[in-house]
């Protein structure tokens, strides 16, 4: 149930962390996979590898801020495998990490234009051809940064809890289409993105101390929950946000 062979996933962000670990588990599935973030060297090495390791991957580099690029990364999937079966919108920032009302305005608006604006425009592009065949599936990564209020990382929380309902406003529209949309909120995976708050020893076991598990996640904690979204296993799961953080939500 949980095999993606032949089926084409798109994957933004995927050189690194998070991205990257889909990526790879999606080619492990036998996915073909497109890996994309900003600079080409970083897509090509990722894709390099995957390949080296029997999967199959291809390389193209793509800054989400630009509705042309987007446009691009599609047309260039789909001229090269003719579809997307699975698209995982992972790519993302955080400009800005203090008080919430201090925020910079163009530090909000990058948040809102990259962390929503650019997966909502990225859905839209690969919809026509998943209409066409009645079977897709999208997945948002947020994060449970968005399931709670937050002063330090209030901005980039807001968006995040916008990409969960982004993903039920998609369940509800593309229903009928037999395309799904969910959202995966991690906890605190070990990634460079989320460095600052796991690299300070104190601040680590504080943290530690609100996880019942006991440790920060791994980046392939959730990767194996966008593979189960993308595949048969998750065919009847639409709407909805996993929280996978090694259980905070039920004891912070």
């Amino acid at each position: 149930m949980f095999n993606m062979t032949d089926k084409i996933a798109l994957v933004t962000g995927s050189t690194k962390g998070i991205g990257k670990a889909i990526a790879e588990q999606m080619a492990k599935a036998g996915a073909k996979v497109v890996i994309s973030s900003r600079k080409a060297e970083a897509c090509d090495k990722v894709a390099g590898e995957i390949c080296a390791a029997g999967g199959e991957a291809i390389a193209l580099p793509c800054n989400i801020s630009h509705r042309d690029q987007l446009e691009t990364l599609v047309e260039e999937t789909l001229r090269v495998w003719g579809r997307i079966d699975a698209l995982v919108c992972n790519a993302a920032v955080n400009p800005y990490y203090g008080p919430f009302l201090d925020i910079p305005d163009d530090a909000f608006d990058k948040s809102i234009a990259v962390n929503v604006r650019s997966n909502m425009l990225l859905a839209k592009l690969v919809l026509p051809q998943m209409k066409l065949r009645r079977d897709g599936s999208i997945t948002i990564i947020s994060s449970i940064a968005g399931l709670k209020g937050s002063d330090m990382l209030g901005t980039y929380a807001l968006t995040k809890a916008a990409d969960m309902q982004m993903a039920r406003n998609l369940a509800l529209a593309l229903g009928e289409f037999n395309i799904r949309a969910n959202c995966i909120a991690p906890g605190l995976v070990k990634t460079d993105f989320a460095r600052a708050l796991w690299e300070n020893p104190d601040k680590l076991a504080k943290t530690l101390n609100t996880y019942p598990l006991g440790r920060l996640g791994e980046p392939d904690d959730i990767a194996g929950a966008a593979v189960f979204l993308a595949s048969r296993a998750g065919a009847w799961l639409t709407g909805q946000t996993l929280v996978i953080d090694g259980g905070w939500a039920i004891s912070a």
